[in-house]
This record gives structure tokens, C-alpha cells and sequence, in this order.
């Protein structure tokens, strides 16, 4: 209301909880939405890749990949996260792994150490996306200079 955007539609039902006492290894199929309070060692994946939610507190954490369609971390994450549609890092996040998303929301706090990449929609003009990349760190001076770079 009032100029407010919409985010993207969450699954606010939980239908699975991994307690905070609880430590599971291996691998975890769900549907739905899973909140995970406790440990789990292996990969999480969702069987829904439109619907589904994962939901990590900050008592929680995972040593495996993650994919989900919307994915909110607010515990450790120790491997990669591929949620194409919300990735949500609240303040407590701490994730050790590369992150593809479709849109991200990282509050103060969050702590990442991997790649960020954002996942393109098939859309025209998405080919020349790669030469639209530039370079944050200036070239140190015994790398040769690029043919478009110009001297100082």
C-alpha cells in the first residue's frame, strides 16, 4: 500500500521443522517449506523448484549444497546455495560457499565467503552481458595493459 513493492512470494507454510536439538547426516529431499533449527551434514534440495522455502535460524547450521527456489539463512552455511528465486542473508548469516540467486536481500551483519552470482533470465540482449563486466582492482604494473585501456 502506499508505493510499497511487493517481494517475491514466499512459502510461509513450514511444513517440515528440524529441531534445534536435532543433527542429521545425509542427504534431504522436501517440498514445501523446511525450517532447519538444528545440524545438518549433506546436501538439502527441494523437489519444488517453484514453491519451495528453506529456512535457516541462527542456532542452525549446513555442511552441503543448497537448492531451493527461496532460501533465508540466518545460521552457518558451509557450501554453495543456488536459489533462483529469493535468497535472503538476515544478520546472524554466515555462508561459506558460492551463492546463485535470482534476487537477494543481505541485511548488516551478514557475512559471505564465496562468488555471488546472479541468476540471468532468458531475455534478449543477455549475450552481450559478459562484455559489459569491468575490473574493480586497477591491472598491477607487470601485467601487460588491455588493447582498450588507456595509459596514463
Amino acid at each position: 500500500m502506499f508505493g510499497r513493492k511487493k517481494k517475491n512470494q514466499l512459502h510461509h507454510h513450514i511444513d517440515t521443522l528440524i529441531g534445534a536439538n536435532t543433527s542429521i547426516t545425509g542427504d534431504i529431499h522436501f517440498t514445501g517449506g523446511l525450517r532447519i533449527d538444528g545440524h545438518v551434514t549433506g546436501n538439502i534440495v527441494s523437489a519444488d523448484d517453484e514453491q519451495s522455502t528453506l529456512v535457516l535460524s541462527n542456532e542452525g547450521s549446513i555442511k552441503g549444497k543448497i537448492k531451493a527456489a527461496n532460501v533465508v539463512i540466518n545460521g552457518t552455511v558451509i557450501g554453495p546455495i543456488d536459489a533462483p528465486g529469493y535468497l535472503e542473508l538476515q544478520e546472524k548469516a554466515k555462508v561459506f560457499g558460492d551463492m546463485q540467486y535470482g534476487s537477494i536481500e543481505i541485511q548488516l551483519g551478514a557475512c559471505v565467503d564465496g562468488k555471488m552470482i546472479h541468476h540471468n533470465k532468458p531475455e534478449a540482449g543477455n549475450a552481450q552481458q559478459s562484455e559489459k563486466m569491468i575490473t574493480l582492482l586497477p591491472p598491477s604494473t607487470d601485467q601487460p595493459q588491455l588493447s582498450g585501456e588507456k595509459e596514463a
